[in-house]
C-alpha cells in the first residue's frame, strides 16, 4: 500500500524547539459582520482504502466452511494466509495475527490455509499431516497453536525424531494416541497434504506466508505495526464520506468547539470569518462523530499536539480534501493556535493541531482556523508521542468527542 505521509511530519522533524507558554492568549469573542461566504467549498473527494476490490476474478478460492478461521464472523478486514508450519516467517506472521486479534476482535478475521513447502523444508509435509490427524479428533487449533508455540523445540529435529515428538504431544492434547498415529500416516491424510501442496503450486504461490487482505495480495511489511496500521486504515476507509460536506457555516456567527478528552476539556474558538471552508469541514466532521474516540497521534513538546485521524496512523483523511485558507491577520505567533494539516497545496485533510508555542515556521503552510480559549493545562498534560508509520508506539491520549456551540 502506498502511504500518504503528511508534510507536517517532515516539518516537525526539522522544527526548532521553543519553550511552552503557561498563559492562555486573550481572544476577542465579538463575531464579525458583513462577511461574504463562498457559494461552494473548494473540495475534492479521495479514497485511500488500501485494498480496493479486484478488477478480475481471483485465483484464490473464497473463504468457505472448510477453511480454518479465527476472529469476527462479519469481519471488515479479512486476512487469508497460506502458511507452512516449518517456516519461521509463517510463525512470525501467526504471532502477529494473535496481536491483531486482541486489538481488533470485532473487526478482523484470519484464515490459515496450508501450503507445505515440501521441496524446501524436510518436515513440512509431516507437520501438516500432524495437523490433519489432530483435526480428525477436533484438535486442529490445539495442534496449530502447539506447533507454533514450540517451534524452536522441533523445527531442527530430524524427521524421525519429530515424528516421535509430535506423537508425544498428542497425549498432552488429550487425544487418542493410537488414533493419532494411525491418522498421521494414513493414505487419506498423505493424499490431503499432497493436494495442499499441489493446489498452492497450481496457483503459483512463491513462498510462505502469502497474505491476502480483503481478497487482494499483500506484499508489504508483515510486522505488527505495519499490519495494525493497514487494518486501522481499512476500518477508517469504511467511515470515509462519499462527498464533500455542504457549506452551512455562517461567517457572522460565533462557533465554539469543546474537545472532550480523557484528561479534561479543551475549548477553542473557530474563525468562521477567516477560514470558512476549513471551519465548515471541521464542524461537519465533529457533528458526524469523525473525531470521537480517536487518539492524539503526535504530541511534540514545545511544538504541537496533533489529532483528527481515526486510524491513528497520521495517514487518514475523511474521504475529501479542502483548499488551504491563509489570512494574513492570522499567524502562528503565539501558543494555542489551531491549524489543519495538509498533504500538499489545497489538500487540507481534517487532521488538526494546537500549538504549544510560537511556530512561525508553519506560517503560510497550514490553515489557521481557531485559537485556544481554555485548556492549555490539559494540552500540556498530554503524553508526548511521536509514532512513525508502522511503529509499535502505544496509543496516545484519547479525544473522546468534539462538541460545537453556535452563538
Amino acid at each position: 500500500m502506498r502511504k500518504i505521509i503528511s508534510a507536517l511530519f517532515l516539518l516537525c522533524l526539522l522544527a526548532s524547539a521553543c519553550s511552552p507558554a503557561s498563559v492562555t492568549p486573550t481572544i476577542n469573542l465579538t463575531p464579525p459582520t458583513n462577511i461574504v461566504l463562498p457559494t461552494q467549498p473548494s473540495c475534492a473527494t479521495v479514497n485511500i482504502e488500501p485494498t480496493p476490490g479486484p478488477e478480475s476474478p481471483s485465483l484464490f478460492p473464497p473463504e468457505s466452511a472448510t477453511d480454518h478461521s479465527v476472529g469476527a464472523s462479519e469481519a471488515v478486514v479479512s486476512f487469508i494466509a497460506y502458511i507452512d508450519y516449518q517456516d519461521s516467517r509463517s510463525k512470525f506472521f501467526v504471532d502477529v495475527a494473535k496481536q491483531l486479534l486482541e486489538e481488533f476482535p470485532e473487526e478482523a478475521r484470519f484464515t490459515f490455509r496450508p501450503f507445505p513447502l515440501v521441496d524446501v523444508n524436510d518436515k513440512s509435509a509431516l507437520a501438516m499431516q500432524a495437523i490433519e490427524a489432530a483435526g480428525k479428533q477436533g484438535k486442529f487449533w490445539d495442534m496449530h497453536n502447539l506447533l507454533f508455540a514450540q517451534y524452536e523445540n522441533w523445527a531442527n529435529l530430524p524427521a524421525v525424531d519429530f515424528e516421535q515428538w509430535v506423537t508425544a504431544q498428542a497425549s498432552t492434547l488429550e487425544m487418542s494416541v493410537e488414533q493419532f498415529k494411525s491418522d498421521l500416516k494414513s493414505g487419506e491424510t498423505i493424499a490431503q497434504v499432497q493436494k495442499y501442496a499441489a493446489d498452492g503450486k497450481s496457483i503459483g504461490i512463491p513462498g510462505t506466508p502469502l497474505i491476502l487482505i480483503n481478497g487482494q495480495i499483500y506484499g508489504g511489511p508483515r510486522d505488527h505495526g505495519s499490519l495494525r496500521d493497514i487494518t486501522a486504515l481499512i476500518l477508517m476507509g469504511k467511515r470515509q464520506f462519499a462527498s464533500c460536506p455542504p457549506l452551512t457555516v455562517q461567517p457572522n456567527r460565533q462557533y465554539i468547539a469543546t474537545l472532550r478528552t480523557e484528561r479534561g476539556d479543551i475549548v477553542i474558538e473557530l474563525f468562521a470569518d477567516k477560514a470558512p471552508i476549513t471551519v465548515n469541514s471541521f464542524i461537519f466532521l465533529a457533528r458526524n462523530g469523525w473525531y470521537n474516540g480517536i487518539t492524539f497521534h503526535r504530541v511534540i513538546p514545545d511544538l504541537f499536539a496533533l489529532t483528527g485521524d481515526p486510524s491513528g496512523t497520521g495517514d487518514g483523511n475523511p474521504g475529501y480534501y479542502i483548499v488551504n485558507e491563509f489570512d494574513p491577520s492570522l499567524q502562528f505567533d503565539r501558543p494555542g493556535m489551531v491549524g489543519m494539516t495538509n498533504v500538499g497545496p489545497d489538500a487540507s485533510d481534517g487532521q488538526f493541531f494546537i500549538t504549544y508555542a510560537p511556530t512561525t515556521q508553519y506560517i503560510g503552510k497550514y490553515t489557521i482556523f481557531g485559537q485556544l480559549l481554555t485548556g492549555m493545562e490539559v494540552l500540556l498534560s498530554l503524553n508526548p508521542r511521536d509514532a512513525q508509520p508502522g511503529s509499535d508506539t502505544p496509543p496516545g491520549d484519547t479525544l473522546l468527542s468534539v462538541e460545537i456551540e453556535e452563538k
